[in-house]
């Protein structure tokens, strides 16, 4: 399981670019990410609301979830080390924990060794070898197909190795029912479709950092305005499939489905506005952030959707009660 967090603005490319409000962490758990667990999280929670056996007994939810925690943060620490002369030649980067020294390679190594067989142990133990083998192949994913072969390559990186962020709702799933239904793989492609608006708004802010180290995003191959077009064209895909969601639970899509409406129209909003101006940084970074607003939400609407009252109350119900209340209110 793994695949991030608030950009400040484009810099010169001699001033080195803020993607969060600096929180210097301890070496160790730096080179873990924590940042981005809890949206992996939250898409494996969503995995799970999508079938018929949610709510989840408390300690298989937290066996999955510690589980997945930990695959996450392997997958992290095994980046870190792949990318470390890398990230020392960026700015941005420079000062992570294996550039500076302030973590050996050999700790860093060994800390993603137990860590990745610690969520194996946690995932098999407490809940079921398809969950831990598909936690597996979301970290072998992000660091041997995105991080090693992808990212220096290509500039269809993400689109292809946003499949690793796209199996926490499969390890969900898996931990929830020990098999995976077709709900599952529609918030499995919802993600992989989300991925490329979210991180190439991400790629309009830091451009000139991936280019000054031969990086091949696509706002340095093909410039902002391809990129911010290639945006729109996601986030118009994104909000097609969510509505997939109405269908994909169990109970509760008409509540999904209703709530999921204004945040379809803020990314749309959002996207279009950045298409207007590619190079305005505030632009890409409003998009960036509510991107990762967007898919948190989801996800809740996704849990939302599944609780009694949402289950209980029919949408024919809420119709008609709306048009009798209506003549009413205009009296």
């Amino acid at each position: 399981m793994v695949s991030v967090s608030a950009v400040a603005a484009i810099a010169a490319p001699s001033a080195p670019v803020a993607i969060r409000p600096s929180v210097k962490l301890p070496a160790w758990l730096e080179v873990a990410k924590p940042r981005l667990i809890p949206l992996l999280l939250a898409t494996t929670v969503g995995g799970m609301a999508l079938t018929a056996a949610w709510p989840l007994d408390p300690l298989r939810l937290l066996c999955t979830l510690v589980g997945g925690s930990m695959a996450s943060a392997a997958a992290g620490v095994l980046n870190c080390l792949w990318e470390q002369e890398l990230d020392g030649r960026m700015q941005r980067t420079s000062r992570r924990a294996l550039p500076s020294g302030r973590l050996a390679q050999r700790q860093a190594f060994g800390l993603a060794v137990a860590l990745t067989i610690g969520s194996v142990l946690v995932l098999v133990l407490g809940v079921n070898a398809l969950a831990a083998s598909l936690a597996l192949l979301g970290l072998c994913s992000y660091v041997l197909l995105y991080t090693a072969l992808l990212k220096p390559r290509t500039t269809q990186n993400i689109v292809i190795g946003g499949m690793a962020g796209a199996i926490p709702p499969l390890v969900g799933a898996a931990a929830a029912t020990g098999h995976l239904g077709w709900s599952s793989w529609w918030l499995f492609s919802l993600v992989m479709v989300w991925t490329p608006a979210h991180f190439w708004a991400l790629a309009l802010l830091l451009h000139e950092d991936y280019r000054s180290v031969g990086i091949p995003m696509l706002p340095v191959v093909k410039g902002l305005t391809v990129t911010a077009q290639a945006i729109g064209r996601y986030s118009w895909a994104t909000v097609a499939l969510s509505l997939g969601g109405v269908v994909a639970l169990p109970s509760g899509g008409w509540l999904y489905g209703l709530l999921v409406l204004p945040f379809n129209a803020r990314l749309l909003q959002l996207s279009a506005s950045l298409a207007e101006d590619p190079g305005d940084p505030r632009r890409a970074r409003s998009l960036f952030r509510w991107s990762i607003f967007y898919l948190f939400g989801i996800c809740l609407l996704l849990v939302l959707a599944r609780t009694p009252l949402a289950s209980a109350v029919h949408p024919a119900a809420m119709l008609a009660a709306a048009l009798h209340l209506a003549p009413a209110a205009a009296a």
